[in-house]
């Protein structure tokens, strides 16, 4: 079995923004040499997350305005009182997951039709990271 590992870093423009990282996930695919197996994406941070939908921009909002609605931004989160105001980062990262896994196939990622991978980020402005494992035969 090989293994390869890369990490990326992110440094968001604003807040909240839904990154499709696809290509970058598939090119480790590519240069691990893995033909079977499957990639592990994560988000190395508890108010950032990872998913797999549709890459169009209408689908993209829907889901921004879902995630405001289940945990909208509001100022009396408890996690607050810790000196923080990123409460509903952290939960809006619960609801979408922290990473996914994809399977790999004749070397390539084995995605449906529409299926692509986002980095979600949802306290941004600041520098963060995200793993990328590759692991098969």
């Amino acid at each position: 079995m090989k293994f390869a590992t890369e990490y990326l870093e992110f440094q968001t423009r604003k807040k909240r923004e839904y990154i499709n990282i696809t290509d970058k996930v598939e090119a480790v695919v590519g240069k691990s040499g893995i033909q079977e197996g499957m990639a592990l994406v994560s988000a190395m941070h508890i108010t950032a997350g990872v998913y797999v939908n549709d890459a169009e921009n209408g689908l993209i909002e829907d889901i921004d305005e879902w995630l405001e609605q289940l945990a909208p931004f509001k100022s009396n989160y408890r996690h607050h009182r810790t000196g923080e105001t990123n409460g509903d980062a952290h939960l809006k990262s619960l609801l979408i997951h922290h990473e996914v896994i994809v399977p790999v196939t004749k070397g390539r990622l084995d995605l449906g039709p529409w299926q692509q991978i986002y980095y979600a980020e949802f306290d941004g402005m600041r520098r963060k990271r995200m793993v990328i494992k590759v692991m098969g035969e």
